[in-house]
């Protein structure tokens, strides 16, 4: 029973990153098993495996595959009924997923890493961190696969009102249902602080707090202070470049 459990969820693994035939129960020939074998040494900094028992040299690659992975996501099946990907697209984005991170799961030190990458000019650390709880929305302190993709495809399938929602609930940082001002500057501040200081023109000290005004001034309708879900969608879709700019997602992947 145990050998069996072991052998579905590696089918399942190999399954989710493309390298098992599914019509054949074969390794995918674009990919031999020494490859596999070698991507995951190469990952083994992220995610040290437990020492397994030397049975026969299939049984080794097999639970050593295993044991890297800490976390195995969803089906693909399901997967793809619970998000806007396809099959394919899957596959390519747990491939990358597993590549920066074998165990599954990343952590907020690791994902901060990860981001930085993008924007080396700046200090993207804080911007980062409020992405990271916006993508965790278990609040167990790890994005894992699942939650990934799902936060990917509001953002780059979702409807207006999805990628809007998801948008509220970023800058919305203590989840109260508004957004003060307090919050937004928290938000411009860690954009600035990304782009870095090197930007040109040179960015002013109090660039950040002007935004957060010209901000409300566009979105508190009744001037309250906050700004609500529904101000928010509202103002948004009313906005030719918020609108325009939201189109440029749609044929990232």
């Amino acid at each position: 029973m145990k050998a069996k459990n072991r052998d579905q969820s590696l089918s399942d693994s190999r399954e989710l990153d493309g390298s098992y035939d599914q019509l054949t129960g074969n390794p995918s020939t674009s990919q031999s098993k020494q490859t596999i074998k070698q991507r995951f040494l190469k990952l083994l900094p992220c995610c040290k495996p437990e020492p397994a028992p030397s049975i026969s040299e299939s049984n080794v690659e097999d639970d050593f595959e295993l044991s890297t992975v800490c976390h195995r996501p969803e089906s693909m099946d399901k997967l793809q009924e619970q998000t806007k990907f396809t099959k394919k697209e899957l596959q390519v984005l747990y491939r990358g997923f597993k590549n920066e991170c074998p165990c599954g799961v990343v952590n907020e030190e690791n994902f901060k890493t990860i981001y930085s990458q993008f924007f080396p000019q700046g200090d993207s650390s804080m911007y980062a961190h409020f992405l990271f709880e916006a993508f965790d929305t278990n609040k167990n302190g790890s994005i894992s696969f699942e939650d990934f993709v799902f936060g990917l495809s509001i953002i780059l399938r979702g409807t207006i009102n999805d990628r809007l929602n998801w948008a509220f609930n970023l800058y919305d940082l203590n989840k109260d249902g508004c957004i003060t001002k307090e919050e937004m500057l928290d938000i411009m501040r860690s954009i600035y602080d990304m782009m870095g200081k090197y930007t040109y023109p040179t960015m002013q000290d109090d660039i950040p707090r002007e935004h957060v005004e010209s901000f409300f001034q566009k979105m508190d309708r009744n001037k309250d202070g906050v700004v609500t879900i529904e101000e928010f969608i509202e103002s948004c879709k009313k906005d030719e470049n918020i609108m325009q700019s939201m189109q440029l997602f749609d044929n990232v992947i």
